[in-house]
């Protein structure tokens, strides 16, 4: 039974986090192993151990199973509703993410997460809802479906926005690494997820080209959870269903549907996902093997321009672009395969995805339209074995090898003036690519005493590329196309952490960490007029922070600080002209507080507040264009120097949760030369959930609940300002249902 605002804890249940309670029924001389549930506790099949087996011999007078737990006698015997004598038993459960995460809450380095009780009391349409509530985070809503990511980083686009940052689902990521793409978080099936893993900074040595600025790790839930199904309306025109369909052992069907007419002119959307998890021992193998899928259609909104216009509600309602679309679908499939070995543990995890995507340019103003896609697979295998007490070491390697294409084409004339020769009606691009990938990486954790750990890593990548182009090579108006070639890449990626545990609730970390990423290919190969082919390096970026976790007031605050220094070298990113920019180079340092803290038994407090000051650590003079112009020092571009969530939930009956939240984002630049300024925004909700049976809840979400004027996003493009405008005040109600 999960615990959170849409569920309730009976009076007499007390939960039990990382564990599962174990219930046999003693029957005739044999037992037979029977799936129960308790208040933030899993049962599960499994043999009885010693020390239970001793409890179920035990002639006391017996308690109702349904009694509270002592967790601290280990075991018992109960009796349950029907007469029957029962054995429990509590034994160790790893959380998802330590099961399938990128580092452990023990781990150096800053590290958060939304659990299943925070996705659920959510209920996001888009995954910006859930990330955003996380530190150091800020997803920008497009249209639809669409999105821009930015974790320690202002918000990328192009080949920056798809290579900063890893998108993993069950530790795999979702595309091979040439391959990503701005809008990636479309695909993992997030509307059902068991946890969502953020690391913030470089990941560990596990993980990496992409994992540069962070990476997202969509963790889905296992069979023997339950199952549900829930239904919810909005009222601007958004129907979404979920369910999740247990077989109780080894099967878990998840499936969630969304329509979506739009609150602006022309922007419908329909979206269906789909995921499949089966669980098995066979031998000495413990396996878990899954398949997701998603498909969009949807219509998408152009950018409303003009200084303040999302101010204007009719502008903010209109789309500009009416024939502005975006298609994709997606499919993955993986395995993880662990096994005793020696003295250690062996992990396969083999894995295939696929994926296609066609879209209108309804961003740049020549109006081209994209489709791309590429198949890709590989295997990821780990091994780690104690040396000694003191010592673990682990070591694995990565392949990856894929195939993908691109193509552009402009299928009607464009020019800011006449005779304008920049922008060529017809193909732009229209090339195939196939990559291949192989990684090698160790860990050495060694605890110097039993309140120092060390945790060492070393990774090492090569990235090979041979691209062939069916379109005429050479330059066209703005748009270079290179004759057919192979290109390869290699870096290292060190990592250095260490952690003190200065008393039982309270930790000092210090992490050092390279990440770095191979460039996309559409880095490589979607090249413009003035640049010269061959002459993108692979991106850098070197951090080093350090922090402070832990707990106090008896445990009623839990609290996670942290600081960091990061630079980066040959970042790669496109101007608000649309010209690549293939040299850059930027510092991002800041400070990021999230912390949880228990008012009362029925009343608790949860945020984060992050300050950030990013900015260019290099020139680049464009002659009559102030806009353009960076200098060194200036800020970077859409990176807000405050970002804050909070949330207050109170739990006003057994049966009636209420939740208040509020999201910050800070004035920011929206131009390369700090030209022009978006001011920031304050947005409100509310949240309302009453369980009117043990399996029945009825809920309201209330967004913008001060009708607030504001925009999910802005640049400048052009010159000229530009918005994608944020909802206005709304309602979803839902029900669901658990079984």
């Amino acid at each position: 039974m999960h615990t959170g605002p849409d569920r309730v804890i009976p009076e007499n249940a007390k939960r039990l986090s990382g564990t599962q309670l174990r219930l046999s029924l003693m029957a005739s001389g044999s037992r037979l192993s029977a799936l129960c549930a308790a208040a933030g506790m899993t049962m599960a099949f499994g043999s009885l151990p010693a020390f239970a087996q001793q409890a179920g011999n035990e002639d006391v007078s017996l308690p109702a199973c349904d009694a509270p737990v002592d967790k601290s006698q280990g075991a018992g015997t109960c009796v349950d509703e029907t007469g029957q004598k029962r054995v429990w038993w509590i034994e160790n459960r790893l959380s998802p993410v330590e099961i399938w995460g990128d580092r452990s809450e023990a781990d150096p380095g800053s590290q958060s997460f939304a659990t299943a009780e925070q996705i659920d009391a959510t209920a996001a349409d888009h995954p910006a809802e859930i990330l955003n509530q996380l530190p150091g985070v800020n997803v920008q809503m497009n249209s639809g479906q669409e999105h821009l990511i930015a974790i320690r980083s202002p918000v990328l686009t192009g080949g920056a926005g798809q290579g900063s940052f890893l998108i993993l689902e069950n530790g795999v990521p979702t595309r091979s690494p040439a391959f990503g793409n701005v809008n990636s978080l479309i695909e993992p099936h997030h509307e059902i997820a068991d946890a969502i893993e953020v690391v913030r900074g470089p990941g560990s040595a596990k993980y990496g080209s992409n994992a540069v600025h962070g990476l997202i790790n969509v963790i889905l839930p296992e069979p023997g959870e339950g199952s549900e199904v829930r239904a919810s309306y909005g009222t601007l025109g958004r129907w979404r269903t979920d369910m999740k369909l247990d077989e109780g052992q080894h099967w878990l069907v998840n499936l969630s549907l969304m329509k979506d007419t739009g609150w602006r002119d022309n922007t419908d959307v329909s979206q269906q996902k789909l995921s499949l998890i089966g669980k098995f021992n066979p031998g000495l193998w413990d396996a878990t093997v899954w398949l997701s899928g998603q498909n969009l259609e949807q219509e998408s909104g152009g950018y409303i321009t003009g200084a303040d216009a999302y101010k204007d509600e009719d502008i903010a309602k209109t789309n500009p672009d009416p024939d502005a679309y975006r298609n994709a679908w997606s499919a993955r499939v993986g395995a993880r395969l662990e096994r005793p070995l020696f003295d250690g543990i062996l992990t396969l995890i083999p894995y295939a995805h696929s994926q296609a995507m066609i879209f209108s340019q309804h961003f740049l103003p020549n109006g081209g339209v994209e489709k791309n896609g590429h198949t890709g697979g590989g295997v990821m295998v780990r091994y780690e074995q104690p040396v000694s007490e003191q010592l673990t070491w682990r070591v694995g390697t990565d392949l990856d090898a894929a195939s993908g294409y691109l193509r552009e084409i402009q299928p009607d004339p464009f020019g800011f003036f006449p005779g304008d020769s920049r922008f060529p009606q017809g193909v732009h691009y229209d090339y195939d690519v196939d990559t291949t990938v192989a990684a090698l990486w160790t860990e050495l954790e060694w605890a110097l005493s039993e309140d120092v750990r060390i945790l060492a890593g070393l990774r090492g990548e090569s990235h090979d590329y041979d691209y062939s182009t069916k379109a005429p090579a050479g330059i066209n108006g703005r748009f270079n196309v290179p004759a057919d070639r192979l290109d390869s890449y290699e870096f290292l990626t060190p990592k250095l952490g260490a952690v003190w545990s200065v008393s039982d609730t309270f930790d000092l970390y210090a992490n050092y960490a390279r990440g770095a990423r191979a460039p996309q290919v559409s880095d490589l190969y979607r090249l413009q007029s003035l640049q010269v082919v061959g002459q993108i390096d692979a991106e850098t970026l070197d951090s080093v922070e350090i922090g402070a976790r832990g707990a106090a007031l008896d445990g009623r605050l839990v609290f996670d600080v942290s600081a960091y220094w990061m630079d980066k070298e040959n970042f790669f990113f496109r101007d608000s002209d649309g010209l690549n920019v293939t040299d850059g180079s930027t510092e991002h340092k800041g400070i990021e507080v999230s912390a949880a803290y228990d008012l009362t038994d029925t009343l608790s407090l949860s945020g984060n507040v992050s300050w950030s000051d990013q900015t260019y650590t290099f020139d680049r003079i464009i002659a009559g264009s102030a806009s353009n112009t960076i200098l060194d020092g200036n800020e970077i571009d859409t990176a807000p120097e405050w970002l804050a969530n909070a949330r207050l939930n109170w739990q006003a009956t057994d049966r009636l949760a209420l939740s208040l939240n509020v999201e910050h984002i800070g004035e920011y630049f929206t131009d390369p030369g700090n030209q022009y300024t978006y001011p920031g925004h304050t947005v409100l909700g509310a949240r309302a959930a009453w369980a009117w049976t043990d399996t029945h809840t009825v809920w309201i979400n209330i967004r913008n609940l001060t009708d607030e004027r504001y925009a999910d996003r802005a640049d400048v493009s052009f010159g000229t300002p530009r918005y994608f405008p944020g909802e206005p005040v709304n309602a979803t109600i839902g029900l669901s249902r658990t079984f």
